[in-house]
């Protein structure tokens, strides 16, 4: 079985939590999943089953896009409400002043790791240190915020802001809403997290932990794989001539022109006469070399 399982994350469970479930359920070790979703985080969790693992770096890839919600006046040390409480002053911004604030915070731009994070820093992961009191200095990475916009608002003393976030791998969100209160005067954390697409994969598509619990249970766990084909949809397809499926198949290289004048550079999902994902090819302008080779 290889291929692709969108799972709705439920508040409360890890990432790994969802992996080591989808393990125990379709019996199959090789799990792996696109993109870590904190406990508190909802949403759509994309898991590679099989020979389709050594894909979820394709998808993870991708921009991501999420609902948050923000309460402004109240920090805690992890960013989110699962931290404790450092700090709490009232914020009393309005909509007009929030909207101006989110000016800034659109497009290309650096940011600082928040110290409860996966990173490593000098070989130890940001979190260990941050739950032995220690905080060191993580160097700004860059990232991409294309689109951000106001769902909601509920002024008071502590606003609570609702926003719709697209940005790009590597982008921590309750790090990008603490951001938007320090650029308004106080500090803020993220009460809410839904990760609601991942590339053109949606978490409308996705299946709970229980859906899956009664398709193991029913025997019909693979009518809810996606074929490696069809998770990877945002790579280009090229389908690639009877004459060059062994070449592929054994992840020999190819002159990119073997591949079509209008074949795109960079990653590209080359499929079979059959339907099928047999690799996915780098192309540059001379040549095409596998990347992943899946049969």
């Amino acid at each position: 079985m290889d291929g692709f399982i969108l799972v709705d994350k439920p508040d409360g469970w890890t990432s790994h939590d969802v992996v080591a479930k989808a393990r125990n359920l379709i019996g199959i070790r090789k799990v792996g999943h696109a993109g870590t979703l904190d406990p508190m985080a909802t949403g759509l969790l994309v898991l590679g089953i099989g020979r389709a693992t050594r894909l979820l770096r394709f998808v993870q890839d991708a921009p991501k896009e999420y609902v948050a919600t923000a309460q402004f006046g109240v920090a805690t040390d992890t960013l989110d409400a699962d931290g404790a409480v450092l700090a709490r002053d009232p914020m009393p911004v309005g909509l007009d002043d929030v909207a101006a604030a989110l000016e800034r915070f659109r497009g290309p731009q650096m940011q600082v790791p928040p110290m409860v994070s996966a990173l490593k820093v000098e070989g130890r992961r940001l979190y260990d240190l941050a739950r032995s009191g220690e905080e060191v200095a993580r160097p700004a990475r860059p990232i991409t915020i294309y689109e951000l916009e106001v769902e909601d608002f509920a002024p008071s003393d502590y606003p609570e802001l609702v926003i719709r976030v697209t940005c790009s791998r590597g982008t921590y969100v309750r790090t990008l809403a603490d951001d938007i209160a320090r650029a308004l005067g106080g500090r803020a954390h993220l009460s809410a997290l839904r990760r609601v697409r991942n590339g053109s994969l949606r978490v409308s598509d996705a299946i709970t932990i229980d859906e899956l619990a009664a398709a193991a249970t029913g025997g019909r766990v693979e009518s809810r794989v996606l074929a490696p084909v069809d998770g990877l949809v945002d790579l280009p397809a090229v389908a690639i001539p009877p004459d060059l499926v062994r070449a592929v198949s054994n992840g020999l290289p190819v002159p990119s022109s073997a591949l079509g004048s209008t074949t795109p550079r960079g990653p590209v999902r080359l499929v079979a006469p059959s339907g099928r994902l047999l690799a996915v090819y780098a192309v540059t302008d001379q040549r095409a070399a596998p990347e992943v080779v899946l049969s």
